[in-house]
């Protein structure tokens, strides 16, 4: 439905390297809580060298850092952010290349939110949320009182960001599964990594490509998400007879809007 992983030569190529992967990852993913790792991942320092100081960033790039100092004020920032269609081609930007080129689509909200929160004390958690159709959807999360919240960007209102009101990750995936349904979407799988995984690649501040960070998330365990086909049916009627009537509006009728950050 959204994000980087959009165009047919990724949807084959993930394919692929999940084929190859299934039975390396299906022992790990399963062998330990995921709220356990993650929860131990979110504590983890980085080494002194991966956060930034201020002088490795542009003017323009420390404003908006200094200006947009949680996550709901980076949620605003990037819901009035232009929604990057690749009309040009394939990017994945970072944070840089959202500030230069002034539009993102959802890999390339989520690591702009994970570059400018980690100058706020927060660690670089994304969560890729794996749809049937292989069109992933990712967001960055964090953690408030205890409880999960996320910032994204998306063509669709129904998948950006969540208040941190989830005691649980598998929750905060699941907010996301009605919204998703269209004619081809499915949420079946979510993971979760920390970017300080990747050790030195610069997802932060590199001026081309960071095509590493798209691989690092088809190597990511993930966990299912398994849902009902009658539930499935019932979220696509609607949302077929919605676009029918609005075909190009997106659909804001979902019973968790009060949970929803625009």
């Amino acid at each position: 439905m959204d994000g980087a992983l959009y165009h047919s030569r990724r949807r084959k190529k993930k394919e692929k390297m999940r084929k190859r992967l299934a039975q390396a990852l299906c022992s790990f993913a399963f062998s330990a809580s995921p709220l356990l790792i993650i929860l131990e991942m979110s504590k983890r320092e980085p080494a002194t060298s991966s956060k930034p100081g201020r002088a490795a960033f542009t003017v323009e790039e420390w404003n908006v850092i200094q200006s947009q100092r949680t996550p709901v004020q980076v949620q605003h920032y990037l819901s009035a952010t232009p929604y990057n269609r690749e009309r040009k081609g394939e990017t994945l930007r970072t944070f840089r290349g959202v500030i230069k080129h002034k539009e993102a689509h959802c890999l390339e909200a989520a690591l702009a939110a994970a570059t400018i929160l980690e100058q706020h004390g927060y660690p670089p958690l994304l969560l890729d949320l794996e749809s049937q159709d292989h069109l992933d959807h990712v967001v960055f999360i964090y953690r408030k009182h205890g409880l999960w919240g996320s910032v994204a960007r998306s063509r669709d209102t129904g998948l950006h960001g969540r208040k941190a009101v989830f005691h649980h990750l598998r929750h905060l995936a699941w907010s996301y599964f009605d919204p998703y349904v269209d004619n081809t979407a499915r949420l079946v799988a979510y993971g979760v990594t920390n970017l300080y995984d990747l050790g030195r690649f610069d997802w932060r501040l590199s001026t081309g490509n960071v095509w590493e960070v798209e691989q690092h998330l088809y190597e990511i365990p993930h966990r299912p998400l398994r849902s009902s086909d009658k539930r499935h049916e019932r979220l696509l009627a609607r949302y077929r007879k919605f676009h029918e009537l609005n075909p190009h509006e997106s659909p804001t009728y979902f019973a968790n809007r009060h949970q929803w950050v625009r």
